[in-house]
């Protein structure tokens, strides 16, 4: 019978976890909680703070175990690249379980701490499935003594997650001693702690001892999972139980809830699966690490097929998400290509700032059957150049700034009526125009203020592959270089003698020499050689114009005539600009 049943102990709980008595159904989300959190949970548990009641819900149905998904919980958790839960065959099992319907963060939370391991990506190192970059970390506690206590809401005991390097590195042996919190649950009572303190030679630290016997008690003993019990079969029912009682906490996301339908709802394909297979490859494509989510494939498949595309439930009925399941393949396909053309065209995550800027693309590819095609090398170049200058148009006028479901749906209708003739730039500019905040037009004030993006900025670079739109940005590596040297401008002491106080302000701005104005693309290799050589010797040593440089022949490259450079390059560019980006 439904209702608040008598508590259970975290040991316990574990061991329904382990036993399987408890799984974790489709409707709920993957493991989101930070390694921090996972500490603070213990340390609240140890002293004594609650850890509010949980939810189960008892599975006896046969047709709910054949028809609905269930997922093991996650054990050894690994950022991005193992935040997965492993799915459990539940059709014709005869045995009852539990599903978690409040409280999935925190039994994960309890089960990598005491059971698995937290791997997350060490500040400063690239994203690599390896030791280095995430290395292994389990759960300790410090039973040699407290954290010093600095503020009222540090933790007081000192559990870290720590790796193999940690312990070595943390292995002070007067002010540690690193317990692993899981080999608590091995003990069996009060003598068994006496003697590992003995073992350990630790019968001099008061404080050990007081930890052990408190984490024993805390952790085996008492009934801290306080737990309502619903019995009721009814799916319906318990989706509104589910969306009330994830209300507060981490906020549950709609599209959380949605993918969880779509999972539900599939009869042929693992929705979860497959979208979270979408999401890793796109993020393998090459070296660009291209981060979507599922929110992105699932608003992707609304542009594609459904009119309204704001995330409602109404949206994802059965006949719309039968619709996603029976193209699926299709919409997977395109989404990765577009991806990979878009790598091509010399994008990274970095500078592919806004990602729904890519849907638009994934609808034409889509809608044009194009997905084999697009990344040929023989594809059509003039619509690859009607692409890239969309998208850095796009990005430099912030189109796909703040809310866009206006702006795709805007830009979708137009593609739906102009697609035959290729990528629709000018119509989709022509749609536009009369926007106040949202158009492609670019007038003298706008120009000038790109112009002055500084070194390392996105706006910097999407402008500058339209002034260096010949450079091989799939096969060759590209740097964003200073024409006139950075370090000329940086040493104070050689700007400090020029004499003339004009110059010497104007030398210092970095809005001359540290924009738009004083940068250029550059190979890699071309670069490096480059280094802080002055600019007239760099240009004789390589053969390169004036027209090059965009400046005029009768301007000199010394370092001297700076001010005279940037203002005529400044004059140049503006009308290399309105040339090739006007639409």
């Amino acid at each position: 019978m439904s209702g608040f049943q008598a508590p259970m102990t975290i040991r316990t709980a574990m061991e329904k976890i382990h036993n399987r008595d408890f799984l974790l159904p489709a409707i709920q989300r993957k493991f989101i909680w930070q390694h921090y959190q996972v500490e603070l949970l213990f340390d609240s548990i140890m002293r004594g703070y609650p850890i509010n009641s949980f939810m189960f819900w008892e599975i006896k149905n046969n047709e709910m175990k054949s028809e609905y998904r269930f997922y093991d919980f996650i054990q050894e958790f690994r950022e991005f690249y193992q935040e997965n839960n492993p799915e459990v065959k539940t059709h014709g099992v005869i045995k009852d379980f539990y599903a978690v319907i409040d409280g999935q963060q925190r039994l994960t939370s309890l089960y990598i701490g005491l059971k698995g391991s937290y791997a997350y990506k060490t500040p400063y190192k690239r994203w690599r499935n390896d030791e280095n970059s995430l290395p292994t970390r389990k759960l300790y506690i410090n039973i040699k003594k407290p954290i010093e206590q600095e503020y009222d809401n540090q933790k007081k005991y000192d559990f870290r997650f720590l790796s193999e390097r940690d312990l070595k590195r943390l292995g002070d042996k007067d002010k540690y001693y690193w317990f692993k919190v899981g080999d608590i649950l091995e003990f069996e009572d009060m003598t068994d702690i006496y003697k590992f303190i003995v073992k350990e030679g630790l019968m001099d630290k008061e404080f050990a001892t007081e930890v052990l016997n408190l984490m024993f008690q805390r952790f085996n003993k008492d009934p801290l999972i306080n737990y309502y019990l619903e019995t009721e079969q009814d799916p319906d029912k318990v989706l509104e139980i589910f969306i009330r009682t994830n209300s507060g906490g981490t906020p549950l996301s709609f599209s959380d809830l949605l993918m969880s339908i779509a999972s539900a709802n599939w009869k042929e394909i693992d929705a979860r699966k497959e979208i979270e297979d979408t999401v890793e490859k796109v993020f393998n494509i090459s070296g660009a690490g291209f981060r979507i989510d599922k929110d992105f494939v699932l608003k992707t498949c609304l542009v594609l097929f459904i009119e309204n595309i704001k995330f409602e439930l109404k949206n994802f009925g059965y006949e719309n998400v039968k619709i996603f399941e029976d193209n699926w393949y299709s919409i997977k396909e395109s989404i990765i290509r577009t991806f990979e053309l878009l790598y091509r065209l010399g994008f990274n995550n970095n500078t592919f700032r806004a990602k729904n800027a890519a849907i638009p693309i994934i609808y034409y590819v889509y809608h044009k059957g194009l997905s084999e095609d697009i990344i040929k090398a023989n594809y059509n170049k003039d619509d690859l150049v009607k692409i890239k200058k969309w998208i850095n148009l796009s990005f430099i006028k912030s189109i796909f700034a703040g809310q866009t479901d206006t702006i795709l749906t805007r830009i979708r209708n137009v593609m739906r009526e102009n697609m035959e003739e290729g990528f629709p730039l000018e119509e989709i500019a022509e749609r536009f125009k009369n926007d106040p905040t949202k158009n492609y037009s670019l007038d003298d004030d706008f120009i000038d203020s790109i112009l002055t993006s500084p070194y390392g900025s996105n706006d910097a670079y999407y402008l500058l592959t339209f002034l260096y739109p010949d450079l091989d940005y799939y096969n060759q590596d590209f740097h964003m270089d200073h024409i006139h040297p950075s370090s000329t401008f940086r040493d104070e002491e050689l700007i400090g003698e020029i004499k003339d106080e004009k110059l010497r302000e104007y030398m210092s701005n970095e809005i001359y020499w540290n924009s738009v104005l004083n940068l250029q693309l550059l190979n890699g290799d071309l670069n490096r050689s480059k280094k802080d050589l002055n600019l007239k010797d760099w240009a004789k040593e390589n053969n390169i114009t004036n027209r090059e440089l965009f400046i005029d022949e009768e301007i000199g490259l010394e370092i001297d005539n700076f001010p005279d450079f940037i203002e005529n390059r400044k004059k140049n560019l503006k009308t290399v600009i309105k040339e090739v980006l006007t639409i």
